[in-house]
C-alpha cells in the first residue's frame, strides 16, 4: 500500500470527478459547500475504506456509488434551507477533494446522538452527547471537538475545553486543516490546537495529501446549515504552518546576502530573498554555528528534477550523506528520470539509510515547508503538515549499497545543503535549539 500511495488521489478523482485544490498565491474566497435547496455536490457513502473504494474495478465501484446513493436520499432531505438527516443511512460526502483549507459549518442535534465530521475521507472531528453517561468511558464527557479516532493519549483526541451548546442550540465548527495538522474551534473555542490527524484506515502511513468532507451520522436526527469552506492557497498554507510557535525560531538567513554561511559560497547566490544553488555548481553550503538538537524551518522550491540536501550535523569537509549524521535529500521525487531510485533516495529521506513516504510534495514550481526535528539519534521530517520520516538512525544497521555512513553518530554539527548543480531555492530558515 505504501508503494502506491500517490495513487490514491487520482484513482478517487475519478470516482466522484473530484476536482483539484487550487495553489493560487491569490487568497480564495469562502465557497458554499451547500446550496440549501438540494443535494447538489454531494453524495452517498457509509463508513468505508477509500483504499478499498479505489481498488474497486470502475463497474463495481459505480455499482457501490448508485446504492449508497440511493441509500442516501432516503435519510437526508432539506428543510428551510437546512441540511437534515434521520439519523441513519449513509453518510454524505463532498464530490470534490480538498487539500489545505478552512471549513466552517453550523449543526444542531438531539440528546443520545453521535454524529462527526470526516475530513480527507478519515474519521472524524467528534459530534456526541456530552451528557450521556453511557459514553463517557470512551470520553463524551469531554465533549465534542476532538479528533476521536487519534490513538489513545496522542494530541487532538480529547477536546481542550468542553465547548457544546445545550440541546436545542446551533453550534459552530471551525476546521484549519494544512496536510494532517489539525485545529478545530468549537463555538469559538479552541478545542484541538495543531494536532496530526492519524490516518485511521492504515497507521502506518500518514493521512491522505486531499480528500472529500464528509458528514458522518448514527444514533439521532442531526441538522447542518452554513455550510463553507475556502482553500488556502500555497502561501497561505505555508505561513499556517510556520506562524505556529515562531517566536521560539531564530532566523539563519537574512534574505539579502550569505552572511553567517561558510563552505561553497561561490556556488549559491542570493536573489529575490531566496538562496539559490548556482545551476551547474553547488557543494556544501553550512552554518557557521554548529548545531546539536534542534527544530530547523524552512521553504524549498524545487525546478524540474531538482536535486539537493539538507545536511545534518555536518563537519566542514566531506560528503554529508555519510560524514554528516546524515543528509536529507531534497527531490523531485515525481521526475521520470529518478522512477528507479531506492526508496530511500526520494524526497525527505535520510540518504541511504531510511525512507520517507512519498507523495506530499507540492507541484514542483511551488513553495514547500519543511519542518526538520533532530533529538539524539532521532529525526522527524514533516513536509506541508504531514509527517514523512520519523526513525531512529541508531537502529538502523543496513545501508543502500551497503554503504557505511561513518557520521551517523555525530551529536553536532553544522546545518546547510549539498548543492548537485540544480536551482534549488531556499528560504524562511529558522532554528529552534533543544
Amino acid at each position: 500500500m505504501k508503494a502506491c500511495l500517490h495513487l490514491i488521489a487520482a484513482c478517487l478523482a475519478a470516482v466522484a470527478s473530484f476536482v483539484s485544490t487550487s495553489n493560487a498565491e491569490e487568497s480564495a474566497a469562502f465557497q458554499p459547500l451547500f446550496n440549501g435547496q438540494n443535494l447538489d455536490g454531494w453524495h452517498g457513502r457509509p463508513h468505508f475504506s477509500p483504499y478499498k473504494l479505489a481498488e474497486m474495478s470502475e463497474e463495481e465501484r459505480k455499482a457501490k456509488l448508485d446504492e449508497w446513493q440511493a441509500d442516501a436520499e432516503k435519510h437526508w432531505t432539506v428543510e428551510n434551507g437546512e441540511l437534515v438527516n434521520d439519523g441513519h443511512g449513509a453518510y454524505l460526502v463532498t464530490n470534490k477533494d480538498y487539500r489545505d483549507y478552512e471549513l466552517q459549518l453550523e449543526y444542531k442535534t438531539v440528546a443520545r446522538a453521535d454524529s462527526g465530521i470526516y475530513l480527507k475521507a478519515t474519521p472524524q472531528v467528534q459530534i456526541w452527547d456530552f451528557t450521556d453517561p453511557a459514553k463517557f468511558n470512551l470520553g463524551a464527557d469531554k465533549g465534542s471537538g476532538g479528533l476521536w479516532n487519534n490513538s489513545a493519549g496522542a494530541p487532538g483526541k480529547d477536546p481542550l475545553v468542553l465547548a457544546d451548546n445545550p440541546f436545542g442550540q446551533w453550534n459552530t465548527v471551525r476546521v484549519l486543516q494544512v496536510g494532517a495538522r489539525t485545529s478545530v474551534w468549537l463555538n469559538d473555542k479552541l478545542v484541538v490546537d495543531n494536532a496530526i490527524m492519524e490516518n485511521y484506515w492504515d497507521r502506518e502511513i500518514p493521512l491522505m495529501v486531499s480528500g472529500p468532507i464528509e458528514l458522518q451520522t448514527h444514533g439521532g436526527e442531526i441538522r447542518w446549515r452554513n455550510l463553507k469552506i475556502k482553500e488556502l492557497s500555497t502561501a497561505e498554507a505555508n505561513q499556517t504552518l510556520s506562524s505556529k510557535d515562531a517566536d521560539a525560531f531564530t532566523s539563519i538567513f537574512n534574505g539579502k546576502d550569505l552572511s553567517g554561511w561558510v563552505g561553497a559560497t561561490d556556488g549559491y547566490e542570493v536573489t529575490d530573498g531566496a538562496i539559490q544553488c548556482q545551476k551547474g555548481s553547488g557543494g556544501n553550503l553550512l552554518t557557521e554555528k554548529e548545531y546539536g538538537n534542534f527544530v530547523a524551518r524552512l521553504e524549498f522550491r524545487l525546478p524540474p528534477g531538482g536535486n539537493n540536501g539538507l545536511a545534518i550535523r555536518a563537519p566542514l569537509q566531506g560528503n554529508p550523506a555519510y560524514q554528516a549524521m546524515c543528509e536529507l535529500q531534497v527531490l523531485d521525487s515525481t521526475h521520470p528520470k529518478y522512477a528507479n531510485l531506492d526508496k530511500r533516495q526520494y524526497h525527505g529521506s535520510a540518504y541511504g539509510m531510511a525512507a520517507a513516504t512519498r507523495g506530499y510534495l507540492r507541484p514542483v514550481g511551488e513553495w514547500n515547508f519543511q519542518e526538520v526535528t533532530v533529538d539524539g539519534s532521532k529525526i522527524t521530517v514533516e513536509l506541508n503538515g504531514t509527517v514523512i520520516l520519523k526513525t531512529d538512525l541508531a537502529e538502523i544497521s543496513q545501508y543502500m549499497a551497503d554503504s557505511a555512513h561513518p557520521g551517523k553518530e555525530r551529536t553536532s554539527g553544522h546545518f546547510g545543503f549539498a548543492g548537485h548543480g540544480d536551482a534549488v531555492q531556499f528560504r524562511a530558515l529558522s532554528i529552534r535549539e533543544l
